[in-house]
C-alpha cells in the first residue's frame, strides 16, 4: 500500500502564487504551430511580364521580408518564355528566359541574399517545374 503524499503549507502556497500569475508563462504549443505553419507554407512569387532589373527587386524584397517572417521555402516562378512570339520579330531577343537563368544568379551573386538562403532547386512539375524555383531559407538569428 503506498502512503499518501499530502502537500506542506509552503507548497499550497507556492501553488497558489504560481497559478494567481499564469499570464507570465509562455504557451510553447501556440508557438510551435506558428513556426510549423511557416515552415510548410510555399510562399509565392510570380515573375511573369517582369523586366529583369525589375524582377531583381522584387525578388530582393521578397526574400527578406520572408526571412524576417520565419517561412523557409520559397517559390519563384519566372517562366520558360517558350509561349512569347519572338521569332516573328527580328528586333526582340530570341532569349526570352532570361528570368530563368539571371534571377538565381542574382540571389547568389548578392550577398545579402545568399547569407540568408540554404539552397536553390528547381521546382517540382506541380509547382512549375523548369519555370519555376525553390528558394529554401535557413534559420534567423534571434
Amino acid at each position: 500500500m503506498k502512503k499518501k503524499y499530502s502537500a506542506t503549507f509552503k507548497d499550497k502556497a507556492d501553488w497558489f502564487a504560481f497559478t494567481k500569475n499564469l499570464g507570465d508563462v509562455h504557451d510553447k504549443d501556440a508557438n510551435f504551430v506558428e513556426q510549423n505553419i511557416k515552415s510548410t507554407k510555399l510562399q509565392k512569387l510570380d515573375l511573369h511580364g517582369c523586366s529583369l532589373s525589375k524582377a531583381n527587386k522584387l525578388v530582393k524584397k521578397f526574400i527578406l521580408k520572408s526571412f524576417e517572417k520565419g517561412y523557409k521555402k520559397l517559390l519563384i516562378i519566372t517562366g520558360k518564355g517558350l509561349r512569347s512570339k519572338v521569332h516573328k520579330n527580328p528586333y526582340l531577343s530570341e532569349q526570352m528566359n532570361v528570368l530563368k537563368y539571371s534571377v538565381p544568379d542574382f540571389i547568389k551573386n548578392d550577398e545579402d541574399l545568399f547569407n540568408k538562403i540554404n539552397s536553390i532547386s528547381t521546382a517540382s512539375l506541380s509547382d512549375g517545374g523548369e519555370g519555376a524555383f525553390y528558394v529554401f531559407l535557413g534559420k534567423k538569428n534571434l
